[in-house]
């Protein structure tokens, strides 16, 4: 049986009907809320005043923006549009951090598996791209095709090294110093040199033997004595044949 109702009472069930209608959420916008609070912010916001509250949001806003997951949440939404949800995504990014730094790998391992076998599958088809416009002539369109499909080799090899090296780090080897010499030779490890002047001997001073330093030689030189003294006469033996 179909009801069928005045038109007043239709007009009222399709207000009723509209207004229970849900509203579509913007799946890009970020929920900034208690998930981003920290220990002490609770005790912080009792007594504040109005003007402190809302500087208050504006830190609240930057610690939220600023961390890692969220700004990764807003680049990832921003590629999957209105498929994903930016909050889902921050929670979920979250726990994978925490994961991580827990000490369980198993989903950046997987990560770069399945990133591998991407830039495999791009080098594949980049290489056949490649080869169908070599057959055609178009030797540039050939070449570029190629250059892209060698990158994504490079990157694939280098992914895979990354995942090795998680898999199977190198060990860390601690060497120490050796000191080999054919001859006579002073080592002082750890004895730093004197880093300046006034710490060097002065030799000269010691070679007397004693304790006490020698006396500095207060006599001029003799090439100090002669500047600008009056020429002297030549002597008998040694004046010149020809005058």
């Amino acid at each position: 049986m179909t009801f069928r109702g005045t038109n007043k009472e239709n007009n009222v069930m399709a207000r009723k009907a509209k207004a229970v209608e849900p509203v579509k959420k913007d799946r890009g916008c970020l929920t900034i809320d208690k998930r981003y609070l920290e220990k002490n912010d609770v005790e912080r916001i009792k007594g504040m005043s109005d003007a402190e509250i809302a500087a208050f949001n504006d830190e609240l806003s930057a610690r939220a923006l600023g961390k890692p997951e969220v700004r990764a949440a807003r680049t990832i939404q921003r590629f999957e549009g209105d498929n994903l949800d930016i909050n889902a995504c921050a929670d979920e990014l979250r726990l994978q951090v925490a994961a991580v730094n827990a000490g369980n790998m198993q989903r950046p391992e997987a990560m770069l598996v399945a990133q591998a076998h991407t830039l495999d599958a791009l080098f594949s088809s980049l290489a056949l791209r490649s080869q169908a416009n070599t057959a055609a002539g178009y030797l540039d369109a050939a070449d570029r095709y190629m250059r892209l499909a060698l990158k994504a080799q490079s990157q694939c090899r280098t992914t895979v090294e990354a995942l090795a090296e998680i898999k199977n780090p190198r060990p860390i080897a601690f060497v120490k110093q050796a000191n080999i010499s054919n001859g006579p030779q002073q080592v002082n490890n750890g004895t730093p040199a004197p880093s300046h002047a006034g710490e060097i001997i002065n030799q000269s001073n010691e070679l007397s033997g004693e304790s006490h330093e020698l006396l500095p030689d207060t006599r001029a030189s003799q090439a100090a004595c002669r500047i600008n003294q009056e020429v002297e006469a030549v002597g008998e033996i040694h004046r010149a044949a020809n005058r």
